[in-house]
């Protein structure tokens, strides 16, 4: 077995095929193995989806974006991951260990493959593993990285922007009325009942912070098939003035770059707090069925939940089939945090 006290790989590749913001949250290791490998150079096996999270990175050499659809069989997959191994890689690090990830680490051969602690069947495929570390979601994943000498010490995820991508924001924004500053992102959306707080609860928290904060309205974003759950709350808003609703999806990227420039980020448990907190922009998350950990540990980031002995059960259906953590959250405790935070 290689001893990594003296290990030093020349190319190293970092598996997360998915999701979006697990790919963003993976982006503290990669800084991580930058650090502690600066020669080195890094690449990124994930899908075509999460590859914009990436861009502008200047710790990533080469990004890997699996497009599933343009490969139609096994054989094309097998051809792809051939490819990925054919850069001679010394060092693999398997954040994941779906099918996919691990056949690009078969086929790469490299000295050292790091990974969580496998089970049995595949613990051939890796060389070396760690368990992750308990707590924040960017410290969990970065723990798998301590046999290499590297331990997390409070980085949070980054999402780099070009200067063309700020401008497009700020003439953007104006478009809307709005200033750098002057408003608020809202997440009203989530595929899971259990982490989707009600569109009334939204609706009328916007008028109550409206009511306090005149100056400051609320941006509400959305992702493909989630315009009808962002609309509601516009709808419902007693105070619709207050909220602006995009006409399209604007995409990942552009959502950092209006977030980059927003006061607050209020929203679900769901992707886009990490984009805000990638770009410096404070955050206040509503939980329902989650818990504490996707939270990165600073003043600027903040949780608001219903104290119930049930929750977190991070469960995809309520077992009381009431949804009580988020239908008893009320909207003035929400508002009362946001103007906390405000500093009204």
């Amino acid at each position: 077995m290689t001893d990594l006290s003296s290990f030093s790989p020349e190319r190293i590749l970092v598996c997360q095929l998915r999701q979006i913001g697990d790919v963003l949250l993976t982006t503290p290791s990669i800084r991580l193995l930058h650090e502690r490998f600066p020669e080195a150079a890094i690449d990124v096996f994930t899908e075509k989806k999460c590859a914009p999270v990436l861009e502008h990175n200047p710790h990533v050499r080469r990004v890997w974006a699996l497009d599933k659809k343009a490969l139609p069989n096994f054989l094309a997959e097998l051809r792809y991951y051939a490819r990925i191994a054919a850069e001679s890689y010394d060092l693999v690090v398997d954040f994941q260990q779906l099918p996919r990830c691990r056949f690009v680490t078969l086929l790469s051969r490299a000295e050292v493959r790091l990974s969580y602690p496998p089970p049995w069947y595949n613990r051939l495929l890796y060389t070396h593993w760690a368990p992750p570390t308990p707590g924040y979601s960017g410290r969990f994943r970065a723990g798998i990285l301590a046999p290499l000498g590297i331990d997390w010490n409070g980085q949070a995820p980054e999402l780099f922007l070009a200067e063309e991508e700020t401008r497009w924001a700020e003439t953007y924004l104006a478009g809307f009325g709005l200033e750098r500053g002057r408003f608020i992102t809202l997440d009203p959306t989530h595929r899971r009942s259990t982490r989707l707080w009600p569109a009334r609860h939204y609706a009328d928290m916007v008028a109550m912070v409206h009511a306090a904060r005149p100056d400051l309205r609320f941006f509400i974003l959305f992702g493909p098939g989630e315009e009808a759950m962002a609309r509601e709350v516009l709808e419902l808003c007693p105070v619709p003035a207050a909220c602006v609703l995009p006409d399209t999806v604007i995409g990942l990227r552009q959502m950092a770059a209006v977030q980059s420039m927003a006061r607050l980020h209020v929203g679900n448990c769901s992707g886009p707090r990490h984009f805000a907190v990638s770009v410096n922009t404070p955050t206040l998350t509503i939980l329902g069925a989650t818990g504490g950990g996707w939270r990165f540990p600073s003043e600027a980031h903040s949780d608001i939940f219903e104290d119930l002995p049930c929750r977190p059960c991070n469960e995809n259906f309520c077992a009381r089939k009431d949804h009580a953590c988020l239908e008893n959250l009320s909207p003035r405790r929400v508002a009362d945090r946001v103007l906390e935070i405000l500093g009204t």
